[in-house]
């Protein structure tokens, strides 16, 4: 009810479909924007059966994409020179645990 108030309008990004013998699916991505200006992502699955001369809805869901990833700023070469001298530091103390924990922080 609540997203309807705000006046959805959708737009299919991505799709693949399939067709079967009296059955057809759509799958992928799909953007609402709404009437305030702001827009959502939404993955969706529709699989449509033809009963009684007619296309029905025989299966729908929809979820919410999760938040776009966060890009990582490129790592320079000093910074990856800086990682093997982490690994290398710990190799010297002579501590298995220690080298196996290099990396899990």
């Amino acid at each position: 009810m609540h997203f309807l108030e705000k006046k959805p309008d959708g737009k299919i990004l991505e799709g693949e479909i399939f067709v079967g013998n009296n059955w057809a699916q759509d799958a992928g991505i799909y953007e609402f924007s709404f009437e305030d200006g702001s827009k959502v992502k939404a993955r969706y699955s529709f699989i449509y059966v033809y009963e009684d001369g007619k296309w029905m809805i025989s299966h729908h869901h929809s979820s919410l994409m999760p938040e776009e990833v966060v890009r990582p700023t490129p790592i320079t070469k000093d910074e990856v020179r800086g990682l093997f001298g982490l690994w290398n530091d710990a190799l010297a103390t002579g501590e298995p645990q220690q080298v196996c924990l290099v990396f899990a922080l």
